[in-house]
């Protein structure tokens, strides 16, 4: 583990400088889009419902614990660096530069691979007005339109994925209301009682470990609030306002999330045909609503899905362009990723390559997709606990403009709900085990590559805005 004190890099800084025009509003837009709730409870919640039953009531409760205790850690951590390079960035400085890389390794992987399982609902959700359409075939020429749209303005795209976010939103106070205004069992069921569907298909009492394994899934599902920091860049006052924006982001997350999974376990009128329906949240809108109304938020998920993958789009492309101007690839490829375009002032070649290659997975098995990123985010997750507890020890976080409270039970209790989850998944053969599995090796090819490459090359080179005198303060 290397000193994350000594100077990052010994060359001039980058000349590529992302254009600064956007307000907070802006920044909580695109990360709410990215996290797409709408898109959570249509596709990711069912998965939380099959593991744990009626019992994903209370894998949400736990996520939404971790996810609190994980925003402390995002926002401390992004007020310190609002870098585009995101999680990869910080942990190389306040961890080191070998974790940091490992946490690089593991979101290029799993960033593009998220890109497409998102995309691959849409033609789900299409389906129901246009039944046949290709699935995969959808989703690659969404990816390829996105990619496209990314390329323009970043202000533009902000109130191009409000818009959208804001259409999903009232999909979800539907899907709520449905569930709470016609309820078919009560509360005290799911906080008491919960069940889930066995092997054999036979609803029994749900067990904790298949709760608490779940709420891995539902970890997921709530993502991205501190995505934010990816735009820290583009960002006005980005020390004190991504911070702000990862704090609301969760909150309006878990609130757009829980309470319509909630609204659906209240309100489905039939608990083992819910758990065994092709579609869960299509089941529950049609025997709720009718055909119709099920059609009319089909529509409206696909667009929010449509919005998530633009966001997410946007987000990753900073990422990779961030790689580019930190040298991690051959000299040419790295100018090529870090070049911004002379009009948009957006990193057009680095969105163009994201979204080729998320292209290009649309086409991969779904289940594979599923598992090489079902546990990658709770190892970054750690990644940014420890970075945290370190800068508050070596001092590379002194100059936060965010401190949370009552440090460090945060980061402390967080590392301990994640070393819960991933004993969960050990025990999982079927998704959680192999996921561990891919992900251990995906950081042990980023380790090496590091080592044998980066390290003999001399120095890996991490570098920042040039407007930016605080950060630059602190990384000398």
């Amino acid at each position: 583990m290397s000193d994350p004190t000594t100077p990052l890099s010994t060359s001039p800084p980058s000349t590529a400088a992302l254009r600064r025009g956007l307000k907070v509003l802006g920044t909580l837009l695109i990360t709410l889009s990215a996290i797409s709730p709408a898109s959570s409870v249509f596709i990711i919640a069912p998965g939380v419902i099959g593991q744990a039953g009626s019992g994903a009531f209370w894998s949400f409760v736990i996520a939404a614990v971790v996810g609190v205790f994980m925003a402390f850690v995002y926002a401390e951590l992004a007020s310190s660096y609002p870098l585009s390079g995101g999680e990869y960035a910080i942990v190389a400085r306040t961890l080191g530069r070998l974790p940091g890389f490992v946490t690089l390794g593991l979101l290029m992987v799993t960033q593009v691979l998220i890109i497409a399982v998102i995309a691959l609902g849409v033609g789900t959700y299409l389906s129901v007005l246009i039944p046949g359409l290709p699935g995969p075939l959808v989703a690659a020429v969404t990816t390829a339109g996105a990619a496209v749209l990314a390329i323009f303005d970043i202000k533009l795209n902000a109130w191009i994925t409000g818009v959208f976010l804001a259409i999903e939103m009232i999909a979800l106070v539907v899907i709520s209301a449905l569930g709470f205004f016609d309820p078919a069992r009560p509360m005290g069921d799911l906080l008491g009682s919960p069940v889930a569907a066995g092997p054999d298909g036979v609803v029994g009492p749900a067990a904790l470990g298949l709760v608490v394994g779940a709420a891995a899934v539902a970890i997921f599902s709530y993502n991205g609030y501190g995505s934010a920091v990816y735009f820290g860049e583009e960002t006005n006052d980005a020390h004190r306002g991504i911070a702000r924006a990862i704090l609301w982001a969760l909150g309006i997350t878990v609130l757009a999330e829980l309470v319509p999974v909630t609204a659906v376990l209240l309100g489905a009128p039939s608990l083992p045909d819910l758990f065994g329906a092709d579609n869960m949240m299509s089941y529950f809108v049609t025997s709720a609503a009718g055909s119709t109304v099920n059609t009319v938020i089909s529509l409206a998920i696909a667009l929010a899905i449509l919005n998530a993958v633009l966001a997410i789009i946007l987000i990753t492309a900073r990422m990779v362009f961030s790689t580019g101007r930190d040298a991690v690839w051959p000299k040419a490829i790295n100018k090529a990723l870090s070049s911004i375009h002379p009009k948009t002032g957006t990193p057009w070649i680095a969105t163009l390559v994201t979204g080729a290659i998320s292209t290009a997975l649309c086409f991969a098995p779904e289940n594979f997709l599923l598992v090489v990123t079902a546990t990658s985010i709770v190892v970054v997750y750690a990644m940014l606990c420890l970075a945290v507890l370190s800068g508050r020890r070596n001092g590379s976080t002194a100059h936060a403009a965010y401190k949370m409270p009552l440090f460090p039970v945060a980061p402390v209790l967080a590392l301990a709900a994640l070393v819960y989850v991933v004993i969960q998944n050990a025990q999982d053969p079927t998704t959680g085990r192999p996921s561990l599995l891919i992900t251990l090796g995906v950081g042990v090819v980023a380790a090496l590559y590091y080592v044998l490459v980066l390290r003999r090359r001399g120095q890996w080179e991490l570098q920042g805005p040039s407007d930016d005198p605080a950060a630059a303060e602190a990384a000398h």
